[in-house]
């Protein structure tokens, strides 16, 4: 059984917790806001600009290659198919590559390395954006770059918390809260250069990577408060280490990942067409005039962030309440309540043929449609990653944090042929199709739930929940506490 160790997190506490999570929090929020700014653009940038130019498209290293070898797999794509089936290659890998930044930061460079690395390449990606010839070198050093540091930062918050410690669940979601304010800033900020101001796509692009430098200088300069890599072996050192064996427990809980993972993947999947189609959705079938005024379209991603950060807090203080009356449900019935809710939200944007009368739709509709999906998503999302990084043991922990971000690679690859579907179907079906996933999704969590409560139980002090059976118990090297 595992006691309570004391706190390992240099430097003491601000605002009730440690002060390496705001460095890790803040170089998030920058990683986002540099992320965010370029995702919000990137499909409207080749179906608006790059690709309506030949002879700039021509000037692209290895385009022509990236291209042919695209169609290979799917066959004669147009400008929009293949922008969209380039943004889910793209999602795929960084969301992906973390799982390989995560063994790679385990095993071998340590945690803090390889968060500088992967902003550093990040930041140069960013830049290289700026120019049409280094397009997809760009997107290379981003992918991977992405990969370093997502695989390592969020892996080094367990860290700095002792077993048992009551802060710990409140944790991610402060980190989540960081997390979508760079995304609210990212839109507005980027593409308030790009187009209000009229400086063009690469102006905003070259926004993204000043972001993403200042991230990586926060946490440069904020690393002292962060605990030492542990147990990291270079070279020959690393293959001579002796590795602790796994206990039953930990075998369990990861036995457990596995299987709570497919859900991750549905609400993700449905929630990168929110990144990808969902801009061209709006594109064509959305009003986006406030007065005399025309919106841009990325100004929407923006409540991606600013919804969350209002209902974060919100959403705390439900929780809390509803404990106080013995009442707050388990991760997994906010993880239902929270993929099914997100299945309403996609199931609004079916209807705006109902509301477009003879002309395009309302922008409140789409206004909406990011108040209802980003309340879900604070009851999805942070709680998923929690049980990814409270669950998962010490020495695997960046490896199955990438695996967590492997379920929005997976969902990207999906959502990417499922673009596609958008040209072939109505923009209602498109939708509903999507929501469907969605509430299959929520109904599993819930049918499957004392299955993912057994799997997922963990042995030490902070420990909820009815506990695994007997036999399991007696089985288990490291018992089974409450």
């Amino acid at each position: 059984m595992a006691t309570t160790a004391p706190s390992i997190a240099p430097g003491g506490d601000v605002f009730g917790q440690p002060r390496g999570l705001w460095v890790l929090a803040g170089t998030e929020l920058w990683d986002r806001i540099s992320f965010h700014g370029m995702q919000a653009m990137l499909v409207l940038y080749m179906t608006g600009d790059l690709l309506v130019h030949p002879e700039r498209v021509r000037t692209i290293l290895g385009f022509g290659a990236y291209r042919h070898a695209v169609e290979a797999m799917t066959g004669p794509l147009t400008d929009v198919a293949l922008a969209t089936q380039t943004f889910g290659f793209y999602l795929a890998f960084v969301t992906g590559l973390p799982l390989l930044g995560g063994w790679v930061g385990d095993k071998f460079t340590g945690r803090k390395l390889a968060v500088g690395l992967g902003a550093a390449m990040m930041t140069a990606g960013h830049f290289f954006l700026a120019f049409d010839p280094t397009f997809l070198v760009a997107l290379v050093l981003l992918m991977f770059g992405a990969g370093f540091l997502r695989g390592n930062l969020s892996a080094q918050i367990k860290s700095l918390y002792a077993d048992g410690d009551p802060r710990e669940s409140n944790a991610f979601q402060y980190y989540y809260f960081a997390v979508n304010f760079g995304a609210f800033i990212a839109p507005i900020v980027t593409t308030t250069v790009a187009v209000v101001m009229g400086y063009g796509w690469h102006a905003g692009f070259a926004v993204a990577g000043f972001g993403m430098l200042i991230g990586l200088l926060v946490y440069v300069l904020g690393a002292r408060f962060l605990p030492a890599d542990a147990g990291v072996r270079l070279g020959r050192d690393a293959a001579a280490a002796p590795r602790q064996p796994l206990t039953a427990g930990e075998k369990r809980r990861i036995w457990g990942l596995f299987a709570i993972w497919p859900i991750s993947v549905a609400f993700w999947t449905a929630q990168s067409q929110i990144w990808n189609v969902y801009n061209v959705w709006v594109q064509d079938h959305i009003d986006m005039h406030v007065g005399s005024f025309q919106m841009p379209v990325p100004w929407l991603q923006s409540l991606d962030g600013l919804a969350p950060a209002v209902f974060t807090p919100i959403t705390l203080w439900i929780w809390a309440r509803m404990a106080l009356k013995g009442r707050e449900p388990d991760e997994f019935v906010k993880l239902s309540f929270g993929v099914t809710l997100f299945g309403v939200a996609v199931a609004m944007l079916a209807t705006e043929p109902l509301l477009a009368g003879s002309g395009k739709g309302p922008v409140l509709l789409p206004v909406m449609f990011h108040v209802v999906s980003n309340f879900a998503a604070v009851w999805f999302a942070p709680v998923m990653l929690a049980l990814f990084a409270t669950r998962a043991p010490g020495a695997w922990r960046g490896t199955l944090i990438g695996i967590n971000s492997l379920a929005v690679s997976a969902a990207s690859l999906i959502s990417g042929r499922m673009g596609s579907l958008y040209e072939r179907v109505s923009p209602s079906e498109f939708w509903l199709i999507n929501a469907a996933v969605c509430f299959a999704a929520g109904a599993l969590v819930l049918v499957a739930r004392g299955f993912y409560k057994r799997m997922l139980a963990r042995e030490n002090a902070e420990d909820i929940g009815p506990l695994p059976p007997k036999e399991e118990i007696a089985t288990d090297p490291e018992g089974a506490a409450p």
